[in-house]
């Protein structure tokens, strides 16, 4: 543990205010950052998924436009661009301090609940988008 990390008050030592605050810039922290990260991360779980229809297209002899595989080999490029980029990085590591900084002023449960609420409000996003 770092000297910074090892002299932080005892989430005990703080009075239930505080607590609540600290409480509210952790859930904070967490959605900003995980909407960070999603934005970059989302783009690898989509060529896993367009991969998938890609390859559902190949075993049903169905034909493919020459744009989504031109779509989909940019996307195999850009993902290799990405998981080196020094944005991800950070990202990627600032996720796993928020959570332990949540587990360890909010407690062990606190992280997959934040995790919850996340992924309902980001469902509930998507399915009221509407289509102009």
């Amino acid at each position: 543990m770092s000297s910074t990390a090892s002299t932080v008050k005892s989430p005990s030592a703080l009075k239930a205010h505080h607590r609540k605050l600290v409480g509210r810039y952790l859930l904070w922290a967490y959605k900003t950052t995980r909407e960070s990260f999603e934005r970059i991360e989302r783009k690898t779980t989509q060529l896993l998924v367009d991969e998938y229809i890609l390859g559902y297209f190949a075993a049903h002899k169905l034909r493919v436009p020459a744009e989504f595989r031109a779509y989909i080999a940019q996307k195999r490029k850009d993902e290799l661009k990405l998981r080196q980029d020094p944005q991800y990085v950070y990202l990627q590591n600032r996720m796993r301090a928020i959570e332990a900084a949540v587990r360890h002023f909010l407690g062990p449960k606190e992280p997959a609940r934040m995790q919850a609420l996340y992924e309902e409000e980001f469902t509930r996003r998507i399915l009221e988008a509407r289509e102009h």
